[in-house]
C-alpha cells in the first residue's frame, strides 16, 4: 500500500506540480527548508527529552 503511495510516477506529479504552483525560482528555497525541517523532526525523535528541557 505505501509503496504505491510513493511510486516514482507519483513524486514526478507532485514535483511538476510544485513546479507550476512556486516557479522554479522559489523550489531551491523550498527544498532547504523541507530539509531543515526534516532534520529538526528526526533530531527531536531521537532525544525528545532533550528538546522538551530547553
Amino acid at each position: 500500500m505505501v509503496g504505491e503511495l510513493f511510486s516514482p510516477m507519483h513524486l514526478l506529479v507532485v514535483l511538476v506540480i510544485a513546479l507550476i504552483v512556486f516557479g522554479p525560482g522559489k523550489l531551491p528555497e523550498l527544498g532547504s527548508s523541507l530539509g531543515k525541517a526534516i532534520k529538526e523532526f528526526k533530531k527531536v525523535m531521537n532525544d525528545p527529552e532533550k528538546i522538551i528541557k530547553k
